[in-house]
């Protein structure tokens, strides 16, 4: 099957799910991440949470960055290796706020943000010289600038806690892309080595600000 097919279905799927939690509380309620159900047994929300967005804008946001990364995913490492790492990026995400959020039960959280952003740092680990377009920036941006000032806005997120996006996915979502990405293409560490050290900074201060207890 194409690469087409398989980022069209991912894409429909979030949509479906989205829309559906946008219309029913009690669905959007019932599986969006919220550590104190997912610590009583339903790990499920681990997984759909990822599904479901606060609201359109949120949606369209994380689709376009799909829709616009992940064909330089699957192109270098095919179509199953772009549905691994997206799934794995998703299960990182979630895995890593409830590690840093296993205390606050009430913590909730949606968005597949954690998943985009590991296809977003496996891209960059694949084509280093990726350059993206911004609606509000008339030039080319290199793509690994936009992943670093994604994570570090993703740090305001995790301080400010003032909307239900999953900030700390970002960071899983990132771990997992850059991990399964060596692991699926391990030539990446002597090919493109400047870019494996550079994308691990927003990382180690995500993790020194984490060990601080500021976040």
């Amino acid at each position: 099957m194409s690469t087409t097919f398989f980022l069209i279905a991912l894409i429909a799927v979030n949509v479906i799910v989205s829309f559906k939690g946008f219309e029913n509380t009690y669905f959007f309620r019932k599986y969006q991440f919220h550590i104190g159900s997912i610590l009583k047994g339903e790990q499920i929300r681990m997984i759909t949470s990822g599904f479901l967005h606060a609201d359109i804008a949120h949606l369209a946001f994380n689709m376009l960055t799909l829709y616009f990364f992940a064909p330089v995913v699957s192109g270098a490492l095919g179509n199953y290796s772009f549905l691994l790492i997206y799934f794995a990026s998703l299960i990182f995400g979630s895995m890593l706020t409830l590690f840093l959020h296993k205390n606050d039960y009430n913590y909730s959280a949606i968005g597949a943000s954690g998943a985009v952003t590991g296809i977003i740092y496996s891209a960059i680990l694949l084509d280093p010289s990726l350059q993206i377009f911004l609606f509000f920036i008339p030039i080319p941006i290199p793509a690994y600038l936009f992943g670093i000032g994604y994570l570090l806005y993703s740090i305001y997120g995790m301080r400010a806690k003032n909307d239900n996006i999953g900030h700390t996915a970002h960071f899983g979502g990132a771990i997992g892309g850059y991990i399964f990405s060596i692991i699926l293409h391990p030539q990446i560490l002597t090919e493109n080595t400047f870019m494996v050290v550079i994308l691990t900074i927003p990382i180690i201060i995500m993790a020194i600000m984490a060990k601080q207890g500021k976040l």
